[in-house]
């Protein structure tokens, strides 16, 4: 081989050689600013988490943005501010029994299941009224917890959207021995369980109009309402009745009368009183 091939290849190797070099570099070059952009986006994107984490914990929830909404929208057959007033009966009747309830508190359930029927006979019968105060205190029981109590009283507010009967009807049969839960089990937090109670009334039963309020929560805004009247009542625990601002109770004195006998007799007496 001449001097002259041998250094011509020598040549091309080194040129080789730089050429591979500068590849490397621009190589390295280029993972290192990968690197760098996917480090920076890793860290974009957990502040960003970090920043809608604490975005979430500052937004008020839904029930609390409910509790405070300006515009309230009411079901029909009520009346005063913001329809809290709820009075179910003929405009002829003299007195009004006013009724504390949670849907959730299964006092209220037993109340409802001994006595309920003979209330919706005195309504029909004209011997009095009944103003409904719904509560939703239970939800807020920090050894329970839930939202049942302020998701049924919006689906109440739904069926006295439709009439004071369905109303009345659906009251019992949410507080009835088939679907009235434990009070630590929050079923009524599904809408799909409240939708199919609503079923077993004849007024509600397949009624679009109503499932659509329930899935919507158009009575959300009412029912905070509601159970804020409730708190401002002075009423304390559920089920509580008044007559003439004077509490109704059984045979202790204390306690509602959780018999239709005890019941009838104080009920009697507010009608007299």
């Amino acid at each position: 081989m001449s001097k002259r091939n041998s250094q011509a290849n020598k040549s091309a190797a080194r040129e080789r050689l730089r050429a591979e070099r500068e590849r490397q570099v621009k190589k390295d070059k280029t993972r290192r600013q990968i690197i760098v952009g996917v480090s920076i986006v890793g860290v974009l994107a957990v502040v960003g988490a970090a920043a809608w984490g604490v975005m979430q914990l500052n937004k008020p929830s839904h029930w609390e943005a409910a509790k405070d909404a300006k515009n309230v929208t009411a079901p029909k057959n009520t009346s005063g501010d913001n329809g809290t007033t709820v009075v179910i009966g003929k405009s002829t009747a003299k007195k009004t029994l006013e009724l504390y309830e949670d849907s959730r508190c299964p006092i209220c359930g037993t109340l409802e299941q001994a006595v309920g029927e003979t209330m919706h006979k005195d309504v029909d019968a004209g011997k009095y009224k009944i103003k409904y105060i719904g509560a939703t205190f239970i939800d807020g029981d920090n050894s329970i917890n839930g939202v049942g109590s302020k998701n049924a009283l919006s689906a109440l507010g739904a069926a006295l959207n439709v009439s004071p009967q369905a109303f009345l009807d659906y009251k019992s049969a949410l507080y009835s021995p088939k679907f009235h839960p434990e009070e630590t089990d929050d079923k009524f937090k599904d809408d799909a369980y409240l939708i199919k109670i609503a079923d077993t009334v004849e007024a509600l039963k397949g009624n679009k109009a109503f499932q659509k309020d329930v899935k919507d929560g158009t009575y959300d805004s009412w029912a905070m309402k509601m159970s804020g009247a409730f708190e401002k009542s002075g009423v304390r625990g559920t089920p509580t009745l008044k007559m003439d601002g004077k509490p109704l109770t059984g045979s202790d004195g204390k306690n509602a009368p959780m018999t239709v006998a005890e019941f009838n007799t104080a009920i009697t007496a507010a009608l007299k009183g």
